[in-house]
């Protein structure tokens, strides 16, 4: 991924020029004029506080200047990436299912068993679509190229985009409304609307019909997943 504006994603060589530790000169673009990437003087919570906002540019600048495959070992980054997501996940569906009354105080050896495989089931066969599916959606409604690189910088995108899980942290140690996971769902699926948008520019309204198509599918895969292993 090239370096881009934060405030309107034109590429751009460097976003700024050091003449001496700590003392650096932010380059301004030459199509827009303006200041290429702000935040790189900023402190973390001013970033962190602007994506969950969903500000477009605090995306550009975490996508394409943070995030860059020239200065962080980009297949270390994804692995990571892809690791927590996996471990969020599965976080989550041990939550609805214990707020489904499936895994109470007194349960057997082999009800712990089949929960987890359930889970396991939940979070691989289910991520898996949901990737499949949104690459597809991309290929087909945003007329987007799906070549290896090219989905390695959209998969990350996705991962890193999906941030508001770690919230779901705080649902194991707070007693919360059974609402709020789906609550934190719904700002996920968001910030994964507004990453996609940043990363290819196509219009909003492709981008929500993507990820709403893989949400739709994970879940029902989910749901036909868990109704097999049930039976089994």
């Amino acid at each position: 991924m090239e370096h881009r504006c934060a405030e309107y994603g034109f590429p751009i060589e460097t976003l700024f020029v050091q003449y001496s530790p700590g003392n650096i000169q932010l380059m301004r673009c030459a199509n827009c004029e303006a200041v290429a990437d702000e935040y790189i003087e900023c402190e973390f919570m001013i970033i962190l506080i602007d994506l969950i906002l969903h500000k477009t540019k605090s995306y550009r600048h975490l996508l394409f200047s943070v995030i860059n495959q020239r200065r962080v070992t980009f297949e270390g980054l994804l692995w990571k990436s892809i690791f927590v997501f996996l471990l969020l996940d599965a976080n989550r569906s041990l939550l609805l299912k214990r707020n489904a009354g499936e895994w109470g105080s007194s349960v057997s050896f082999s009800s712990i068993v089949s929960t987890f495989q359930e889970i396991l089931v939940d979070v691989f066969v289910g991520n898996f679509m949901f990737i499949c599916v949104f690459l597809l959606s991309m290929r087909l409604l945003l007329n987007t190229s799906i070549q290896i690189s090219r989905c390695r910088d959209i998969l990350l995108a996705v991962l890193v985009s999906s941030h508001f899980k770690i919230f779901l942290i705080a649902t194991m140690v707070w007693e919360f409304p059974f609402s709020v996971i789906f609550i934190i769902d719904l700002f996920v699926l968001s910030s994964n609307m507004v990453a996609l948008k940043v990363f290819s520019e196509p219009a909003m309204n492709r981008c929500i019909a993507a990820c709403f198509c893989a949400r739709a599918v994970k879940l029902l895969v989910t749901q036909i997943s868990t109704q097999i292993s049930l039976r089994f």
